[in-house]
């Protein structure tokens, strides 16, 4: 099996650290209400199971396919991890609650998170850099690992967004009295992705 606990840090860290869907979800709560903010959470997770099927898909293809591509991915992985690490630990704190006043009734809202979610290509490199580290290949039964860790990826996605939309006006408030908080985050998510990245190359890892 997997290493469940080490992967739900790392999954809660990822997700809280502040970036488009996020902040979309936690700006459409304040501007129109919980409701708003709950549905574009929902419309968010949804999206995942599409980078989910490819992501499982693709990496359970490969392994049949050639056993030493793990090791590519495997590299490949750590790399963008990094990758990802030092952008975040890069980006600035950036909480505008003034750019979605307009009012969109919740179905449009989910349907526009879902497509925003699956047209953005990040979110499938994230998810095929991401959790085949996770996979323990010695257990075997490679796309059900990956089909757990999915969806433990995006009731977490879920639960973390959810509350965010719950919450968006004490959030938005204090995120708004403090600049400084969403930077802090981007660098706990940047030191976790760094940290996860060069976790995963060091050969004694796996």
């Amino acid at each position: 099996m997997p290493d469940i606990w080490l992967f739900l840090v790392a999954a809660a860290t990822a997700t809280l650290a502040p970036g488009p869907d996020n902040l979309y979800v936690l700006t459409r709560g304040i501007t129109q209400g919980k409701k708003a903010g709950l549905v574009a959470a929902l419309g968010f997770s949804s999206g995942l199971i599409f980078h989910t099927l490819l992501a499982v898909l693709g990496f359970a293809a490969m392994i049949q396919a050639a056993p030493l591509a793990y090791d590519v991915i495997r590299y490949a992985g750590a790399a963008y991890l990094i990758y990802l690490g030092v952008r975040t630990l890069r980006a600035g704190a950036i909480v505008n609650t003034d750019a979605l006043a307009t009012m969109v009734a919740p179905r449009k809202i989910y349907w526009q998170s879902v497509v925003a979610n699956i047209l953005n290509p990040k979110v499938t490199l994230f998810f095929i850099a991401f959790l085949p580290q996770f996979v323990n290949l010695q257990a075997g039964h490679v796309a059900a690992q990956m089909l757990l860790l999915a969806g433990l990826f995006i009731l977490v996605t879920l639960s973390i967004f959810g509350s965010i939309a719950f919450f968006s006006g004490i959030v938005g408030a204090y995120l708004q009295r403090n600049a400084a908080a969403s930077l802090y985050l981007n660098r706990l998510a940047g030191c976790a992705f760094i940290g996860l990245g060069i976790r995963i190359a060091l050969p004694a890892s796996r």
